[in-house]
């Protein structure tokens, strides 16, 4: 999802249950919407800054903090080679959802988006206004049954897909390296392209 704000461009993406990569995909996909920005004959300067936020529904980051933002500085001084870049990583898991926050911010939508328990709702309201109509909404649709019936549909498919990825995954990973394999690439390369190991690669001959 993306938007632009104040001479930026912000990427909003949800991710429930994709693990892998998710650093790499973050950049790759930053680079793409930094670099289309440009068309033949523009100037360097015509690039406005680029914000990719992900919220993510798994823990990625080795600390206690809910909300990490990322930027492109020099390690010893901390300087700033340019503010073009910015990354955030929202983690659900580490929001403590008994704990309603007295003061208003993006802390108040990620407890809404976690799940937090409904008799917390009207806290959140009057911290965070605008979340009164994604509130009231949810509510309309929980009253209809046959929402309800495909809400309830939607999340055993979610709980579904979160137990059959790992397996489908590396399933998937392997028929791309035994299809290397088939076309007679080097070992090296597989494990490169793939994240198998030789032996894992070697096993696939059989």
């Amino acid at each position: 999802m993306g938007n632009r704000s104040e001479g930026k461009l912000i990427d909003i993406e949800m991710q429930l249950f994709n693990k892998y990569d998710i650093e790499k995909r973050t950049m790759f996909y930053w680079s793409k919407r930094y670099a289309s920005q440009l068309s033949q004959g523009d100037k360097y300067p015509e690039l406005r800054k680029c914000v990719t936020i992900n919220i993510l529904n798994y823990t990625f980051l080795k600390n206690e903090q809910y909300h990490n933002v990322f930027h492109l500085r020099e390690d010893r001084t901390g300087i700033s080679l340019i503010d073009d870049i910015e990354v955030h990583f929202l983690e659900l898991p580490k929001l403590d959802e008994h704990s309603v926050p007295s003061e208003g911010g993006v802390i108040n939508w990620l407890l809404f988006l976690k799940g937090a328990d409904t008799s917390q709702w009207e806290v959140l309201k009057i911290n965070e206004p605008g979340l009164e109509k994604a509130m009231d909404t949810l509510q309309y649709l929980s009253q209809d049954s046959e929402a309800r019936r495909l809400y309830e549909a939607r999340q055993k498919y979610l709980h579904d897909e979160a137990s059959m990825l790992g397996s489908a995954e590396m399933a998937g990973v392997k028929k791309v390296a035994k299809n290397m394999l088939d076309l007679n690439l080097d070992i090296p390369i597989i494990v490169k392209a793939t994240g198998l190991t030789e032996q894992g690669i070697n096993a696939l001959r059989k």
